[in-house]
């Protein structure tokens, strides 16, 4: 995706720079970072919304009686406790509260955008 991004730097942009003397360093920084602010953006915010969500396969194929208290995570406790033990208000409040975190990371994540993108959030 950045290197679509950065076919699409105008090349009179690259070249004035040049002429006018950036070096390497400084068409990174001036001309080419620039053009692809808004796909870091989106790479970010999507990679932060991921955060709270880790492979439930990997890690409930890999528990076992001796690692068990280390290795739980919210999706198999909530697994656990909804299906194998059936109590299905609690494991639903648990994976409730797992998704006010993920949305209070994405407000978070938005406002420091917001802050680095001159007051323009998604």
């Amino acid at each position: 995706m950045y290197t679509a991004a950065l076919s699409n730097v105008s090349k009179e942009l690259e070249e004035a720079a040049t002429i006018d003397g950036a070096n390497f360093l400084q068409r990174i920084w001036y001309v080419q970072l620039p053009a692809i602010k808004n796909i870091i953006v989106i790479q970010f915010i999507l990679s932060a919304g991921n955060i709270m969500s880790v492979g439930f396969e990997k890690a409930y194929a890999l528990q076992t009686g001796m690692n068990l208290p280390t290795a739980e995570i919210i999706s198999t406790y909530v697994y656990k406790i909804g299906l194998l033990n059936g109590d299905y208000g609690y494991s639903t409040a648990v994976g409730i509260f797992n998704s006010v975190i993920n949305v209070v990371l994405l407000l978070l994540v938005n406002k420091v955008v917001s802050k680095l993108n001159d007051g323009e959030g998604l």
